[in-house]
């Protein structure tokens, strides 16, 4: 595990650290060509330089967010923000739904929009042709 997003999981309620450590293996098993990073002061992993996947400590729970989630047209996730990022809150570890978990983290492979110019196109998201 990133040496940064270990020590972000150690500042966490034990609790959340759980998750934390539960979120961090997975996503860096599941999805082995991207690189995950401290972003923005949460843990952030990315496939070419675009933001795919992080969580972040909240009042609801750890929330994890997929950058594209709103186009996965899966439940329970929720649409977050004006662009096409949607999440999920868990309270404990054992509220992480694995298959899900599992099937979002493969879409957010190959669903994607691009982030990573998003300034650059002022503001405007397109949609990334992604082949994995």
């Amino acid at each position: 595990m990133n040496p940064a997003i270990q020590a972000f999981n150690q500042k966490l309620s034990p609790q959340e650290a759980e998750i934390g450590d539960f979120l961090a293996h997975f996503i860096s098993e599941k999805l082995p060509e991207a690189s995950g990073k401290i972003w923005h002061a949460i843990p952030v992993w990315f496939i070419h330089e675009n933001p795919i996947v992080g969580y972040s400590s909240l009042k609801r729970g750890i929330q994890l967010l997929f950058w594209s989630g709103q186009s996965f047209e899966e439940n329970p996730l929720e649409a977050i923000g004006k662009f096409k990022a949607a999440g999920i809150y868990f309270q404990n570890v054992q509220d992480i739904p694995v298959q899900d978990l599992t099937n979002w983290l493969q879409k957010s492979k190959t669903i994607q929009w691009d982030y990573k110019n998003l300034v650059k196109r002022k503001g405007v998201l397109e949609r990334l042709n992604v082949n994995y």
